[in-house]
């Protein structure tokens, strides 16, 4: 594809046949939109790469843009033609290809970084300015002004136009090292097992490290970086990792430990330095934990190693709670705790197996103390709710039956 300067684009642009060129133009475009929304269709909604969320929103509509407005070019010499506007949105197409996939692939690998936005950002200016230039016919000079600018670096010399070269490649491969790896691991944690998901999240975090220490490597010989020179760099992080990054290197250490052996894994009930709730992700560096009013702590790996972490999914995730009423003297307690053992196993979420137990705790000021016990199996869908639950069921009770709740009472002697 030939770069042409703005008078040539002015006379391709003012020959017969571009209002041709035109409506085949929206014809193309007609066609892929349709091609993609109804690929789109197909799918539960979920953001792809290729697709995005609608179709027209992914990288297939302008690959798909790109072919077709090829395959024109290519065509319509045969109509007795010089295909001008059709190699004029080439580039476009190309320039919203390349923001397309970086955007899409860093949503989708990244989803919660900062730097996402400063990239896709960047991306954008780049592909564009590329694209003003080509169109513009200025591409050629700037890459002659860009090679003129050139340093000695060691015993080789080594240019601007190489230089941004090399970090187009390296984020190239950058880029598509980490779509495989959000891909594969979309894979591997799709409709998986409560019980299979710590396996399949490190088997993709070790996948996810491989590929990226690939693709960097591979990115940096591209760019010509000799990569003997960084037995020097590694031998200078293993001494940065023994004296300021050993923290950092044992939270991750111990993100693979803790999903290798499998002792926390997501969707247990946690207690960890006094905050408690349900672990929601499980990060080569820290730990996500929501709490059941819907605060999250992000909890470092080696804090749950090395401290005591309480698990109430671990082995069984029943957890037992427990309320408590006070009736008269007066009352009859073989019939009363059967009734309140039946009505307490009534209510939805307390289970059945061990059932509901009515106990006499003691002998208050104001009358017989009881307690009663439960278990239910769903935690993380909170406490309080069921044992409000419990509470109503046993006042209806007592109402029914006509038993009161005692209060306290005291008498005043006046001297």
């Amino acid at each position: 594809m030939e770069s042409n300067t703005v008078d040539e684009w002015s006379q391709l642009l003012g020959q017969r046949g571009v209002s041709w060129e035109a409506l085949a133009l929206g014809v193309g475009l007609a066609l892929a939109w349709v091609l993609v929304r109804a690929l789109a269709s197909r799918r539960e909604g979920e953001a792809g790469v290729l697709l995005g969320r609608h179709g027209v929103d992914g990288l297939f509509f302008p690959l798909l843009l790109m072919l077709l407005t090829y395959a024109l070019i290519k065509l319509w010499p045969a109509f007795g033609f010089k295909p001008a506007l059709l190699k004029l949105v080439q580039p476009i197409w190309i320039s919203l290809a390349v923001i397309r996939l970086v955007v899409r692939v860093l949503q989708a690998a990244l989803p919660a970084s900062r730097g996402t936005l400063l990239a896709e950002r960047w991306v954008a200016w780049l592909a564009w300015g590329g694209s003003v230039l080509w169109i513009t016919g200025l591409w050629p000079a700037a890459m002659e002004e860009l090679e003129s600018i050139a340093w000695k670096l060691g015993g080789s010399t080594v240019s601007l136009r190489s230089l941004l070269e090399g970090a187009v490649a390296v984020v190239v491969i950058l880029v598509g090292a980490l779509w495989l790896s959000a891909v594969l691991e979309s894979r591997l944690l799709k409709n998986s097992a409560q019980n299979d998901l710590s396996a399949r999240k490190i088997i993709a975090n070790l996948i996810r490290a491989g590929l990226l220490f690939t693709g960097l490597l591979l990115a940096l010989s591209i760019a010509g970086i000799d990569l003997t020179a960084l037995s020097v760099l590694g031998g200078a992080l293993g001494v940065g990792l023994g004296f300021g990054l050993q923290k950092l290197a044992a939270n991750y250490v111990s993100g693979f430990v803790i999903l290798a052996e499998r002792s926390l894994r997501i969707g247990d009930v946690v207690k960890v330095d006094g905050f408690e709730g349900r672990i929601t992700d499980i990060k080569t560096r820290y730990t996500v934990i929501r709490a059941l009013n819907g605060r999250e702590s992000v909890v470092p790996n080696e804090l749950l190693i090395t401290q005591r972490v309480e698990n109430s999914s671990l082995a069984d995730p029943k957890v037992l709670l427990s309320t408590a009423v006070t009736v008269g003297y007066e009352t009859d307690l073989e019939p009363l705790m059967a009734a309140l053992q039946t009505t307490v196993a009534a209510v939805p979420r307390v289970q059945q197996d061990p059932g509901p137990v009515a106990q006499l705790h003691g002998f208050g000021a104001d009358g017989l103390d009881l307690h009663l016990h439960f278990w239910i199996a769903d935690p993380e869908n909170g406490s309080g709710n069921v044992r409000s639950d419990v509470n109503r069921a046993i006042l209806n009770l007592l109402r029914t039956q006509g038993i009161s709740i005692p209060y306290p009472q005291r008498v005043v002697h006046q001297r």
